[in-house]
């Protein structure tokens, strides 16, 4: 499954994803550009998106079964299928 975070600041917003180190026990998060995430969603129905606004510090899990409002409202309409 892939998991990954987009963050809604003052400025824009972005994409992370989280990697695990497994020698050293590191969890890095990288940034990721939108175009991958955007491929991953339409071909993989595992994937999941979590969108953090900094502002109002919440939180909204999108999967590729969410509601089309949402998804529009929340990562564009470059996200639909």
């Amino acid at each position: 499954m892939n998991i990954y975070t987009k963050i809604l600041t003052l400025k824009g917003s972005y994409f992370t994803k989280d990697y695990e180190k497994t020698k050293k026990n590191k969890l890095q998060i990288r940034p990721i550009l939108e175009a991958t995430v955007i491929k991953n969603f339409k071909s993989d129905d595992e994937t999941k998106i979590i969108v953090i606004n900094q502002e109002t510090q919440s939180s909204i899990e999108i999967t590729p079964h969410s509601d089309k409002k949402d998804i529009k409202k929340y990562l564009g309409e470059k996200f639909l299928k």
